[in-house]
């Protein structure tokens, strides 16, 4: 049997992709196997988004293109949006590379793997319209977490985002089809369920000629006994009062928001090409904090927009310490080919930008710590994750931390019986940097 190995980067849209791809090569009768080495035929899921995500794929790509020369690997395919991206120049600068196959083909990631076997060179570009949303999938995640991917593609059309071009139009999965598909990951075991797209807040409009995230939410509690249900990549200016009010009110729906705002200068945001303005950024987080005081809300923002003046990033700064998110992520402006702001004048020196960075993150450094100690002393619902030897304790997240990108909490069990995957009251003692330190005191939610 053939043995196919997986590396999947970028987000946890791209993870769902490669999820989907897994489930139709067993299907087809290959195997899959966790060491590389093992593998007769790679296959690399990119992300093709800013320039330092290029670069990991390509060094991801040059790395298993060793065990082409000195093992036993047969091949590389390359598939999501670095493949989509570069479609004509992958093959011409990295002949290490035996297929392609883009963001609409990954029906076809079967016959990628029998035509390099065969020793031919393959590529498969279909519309983007054609990828699959959703459907049967091999889980990668631990059994209790999952994405469900609701939409794919993006209107927005950011001045520095090369994504509609690579994963084309906005289209919603229907909410018939995405419960279904829950309730699937629920027989599964999830217990935590995190709703992703590209902008989660535009669910429905192409489908259903409104926004529809919050009955959508609402469909998904009814049909499911999932205890977690988490919302991620939510625009400021979608945020209707209906979804407001689930998370108000539905207990399941974790008082948790991640709002990419990406800057609050006015002038920064138009260049950008954002919707919606300071006035409608500062007033989504009143409106949030107003109906659900204990909600924890996770941003993005970006430094060194082209034209970003020391006074833009002054305001960006004091906004932070406005605002006091309670999780932040940020990142430099990366020029790419083919968007508006790559063309911009008055792009911003590497050096500057990289000072930005550092100091706003700081900052943010300071508001987490300071945020951090309202938590002592309270006692938490913990999703347990596994058991750290080195730590000698214990570890997991609230609902106040989505998997990947927020802190840990680690705990001590005593004599309860906690295990991977089950739910435990922390009883907070101490905090460390982005993370939480404490002692299970009950077992459940």
């Amino acid at each position: 049997m053939t043995k196919i190995g997986f590396i999947s980067l970028g987000c946890s849209k791209n993870l769902v992709d490669t999820e989907v791809m897994l489930h139709r090569l067993v299907s087809e009768g290959f195997e899959i196997v966790s060491e590389d080495i093992d593998a007769d035929v790679m296959i690399i899921n990119t992300c093709g988004f800013i320039e330092s995500a290029k670069q990991e794929a390509i060094d991801n790509i040059l790395d298993v293109a060793w065990l082409k020369k000195k093992r036993s690997l047969r091949g590389i395919v390359v598939t999501g949006c670095l493949a989509q991206r570069y479609q004509e120049q992958i093959f011409e600068q990295m002949p290490e590379v035996d297929a392609l196959v883009g963001v609409g083909s990954l029906a076809d990631i079967g016959d990628a793997v029998r035509a390099v076997l065969a020793g031919k060179r393959y590529s498969s570009f279909r519309p983007q319209e054609s990828a699959p949303m959703g459907g049967d999938r091999v889980l990668t995640t631990p059994d209790y977490t999952a994405y469900l991917k609701i939409a794919e593609g993006c209107d927005n059309r950011c001045s520095y985002c090369a994504i509609p071009g690579i994963r084309g139009r906005f289209r919603s999965r229907s909410i018939e089809d995405i419960v279904a598909e829950a309730k699937d990951l629920e027989k599964l075991g999830v217990r935590e369920l995190n709703l992703v797209a590209q902008d989660t807040t535009r669910y429905g409009l192409d489908l259903y000629g409104e926004y529809r995230l919050a009955e959508l939410v609402e469909a998904i509690t009814a049909a499911t006994d999932i205890p977690w249900i988490r919302l991620l990549y939510c625009y400021p200016d979608k945020i209707t009062d209906a979804l407001i009010r689930q998370l108000r009110d539905n207990p399941r729906l974790l008082p948790y928001m991640d709002i990419p705002i990406q800057h609050i200068s006015d002038p920064v945001l138009r260049a950008m090409n954002r919707h919606g303005d300071s006035a409608l950024i500062r007033q989504t987080i009143l409106r949030l904090r107003a109906a659900v005081p204990d909600i924890t809300l996770r941003t993005t923002v970006m430094v060194g927009f082209p034209g970003e003046r020391e006074e833009d990033f002054t305001a960006l700064c004091e906004f932070v310490k406005e605002a006091r998110f309670d999780r932040l992520g940020a990142f430099t402006f990366s020029p790419e080919e083919g968007t508006p702001a790559a063309e911009m004048p008055d792009q911003i020196d590497e050096q500057v930008k990289q000072d930005r960075y550092d100091i706003l993150m700081q900052t943010q450094l300071q508001i987490s710590a300071e945020l951090q100690e309202r938590y002592i002393g309270t006692r938490r619902a913990v999703l347990c994750e596994g058991y750290d030897p080195v730590a000698e304790s214990w570890y997991g997240r609230s609902a106040a931390d989505a998997p990947d990108v927020d802190g840990k909490i680690y705990f001590r069990a005593g004599k309860l019986p906690v295990a991977e995957g089950k739910f435990v009251q922390v009883h907070i003692e101490e905090t460390m940097d982005y993370d939480l330190i404490g002692r299970a005191v009950k077992m459940g939610l």
